[in-house]
């Protein structure tokens, strides 16, 4: 989808992007990077607690539920998302402090409002110091990513109690990857990551999320899926249908109406009443996943590793 806004930095300052006119802007080859002070770390969930370096994904996936978080901002969901990450530069300080005065015990997830190991985080290396600030309040944590940059810290982590890693692997078609998650490494990468992990000592576990209705739900394609995660010796698997709220309905269903047009009417009807999709077909689908994953010896967690690794539901996270 076009986007017929002059150039950002190019715009009068009124009606340049908010995040804009309190960030240092560096831009890196494809990448513009807005350098923010965060005025909070921790942001509290229906999970727990979570802490975000990265607003903004590089990955690009479709479907990605915090897209319009990027609105707020004076960004667009779709194309600005992907592309202007906001960096905030004082995160580890940030949540350093916070661990002392905010944190009441609960369990931690890093990386909702975009993957802490995406592209940026090569150039800002904002993750060891958040690991490490989390291990000095002997905070449980698991953190949520789809890319192999994470075995830079593996060290890190392994040597960090209460550590749990989750990688996303919905599916294991690669046609289909390549145009609903463009920029994450394939399954096959992904699930060579989850064995390593375990293999350096860091549990990790998968979050077969999301399911897309109608593309990779098939009884074959949730077998093979399935099979293949149990065979990278994943210590968990959590399944979880698309949801489609505001900011990601619009950019996936854009995709779905130019790749799958025959499918746009269902998705309708199957999303009729908000951002779930119909409850009989998740529980369905989410049913033989896990009648799949205990034929392969799998749960939603393993005694060898009691963290809570299911994905979060996304909540509304502070801006900056």
């Amino acid at each position: 989808m076009p986007w017929d806004a002059p150039p950002l930095l190019a715009a009068p300052a009124d009606v340049r992007p908010r995040v804009e006119r309190s960030a240092v802007t560096r831009v890196h080859g494809a990448l513009t990077c807005y350098e923010v002070q965060a005025r909070t770390a921790l942001e509290h969930t229906h999970d727990g607690w979570a802490v975000s370096p990265y607003r903004g994904c590089a990955q690009a996936c479709r479907y990605c539920a915090v897209r319009r978080g990027h609105r707020y901002l004076g960004l667009d969901a779709e194309t600005d998302f992907d592309s202007r990450i906001v960096v905030r530069t004082n995160i580890a300080r940030r949540l350093r402090a916070e661990l002392t005065t905010r944190w009441d015990g609960e369990h931690v997830t890093v990386g909702v409002g975009g993957d802490c190991y995406q592209g940026a985080e090569e150039i800002y290396r904002l993750m060891p110091g958040v690991v490490t600030a989390l291990r000095e309040a002997g905070a449980p944590f698991t953190v949520h990513t789809k890319s192999r940059l994470i075995l830079r810290d593996a060290d890190l982590l392994a040597a960090t109690p209460g550590t749990g890693v989750v990688v996303s692997v919905a599916f294991v078609d690669d046609r289909i990857r390549r145009t609903v998650e463009p920029g994450a490494h394939s399954a096959q990468r992904r699930l060579e990551l989850v064995a390593e992990l375990n293999e350096r000592g860091v549990p990790c576990g998968v979050a077969m999320a999301p399911i897309l209705p109608l593309l990779t739900d098939s009884p074959d394609q949730l077998a093979a899926t399935v099979r293949r995660i149990a065979d990278a010796g994943s210590v968990s698997l959590t399944p979880h249908v698309l949801r489609l709220p505001p900011g990601a309905r619009e950019w996936y269903l854009a995709w779905l109406g130019e790749h799958h047009p025959g499918l746009v009417a269902r998705y309708t009807e199957l999303y009729g009443h908000g951002p779930d999709a119909d409850p009989g077909y998740v529980g369905r689908i989410t049913g033989q996943v896990l009648q799949l994953a205990a034929r392969y010896g799998m749960g939603a967690t393993r005694p060898e590793q009691p963290l809570p690794l299911a994905l979060p539901r996304q909540a509304q996270l502070t801006l900056l």
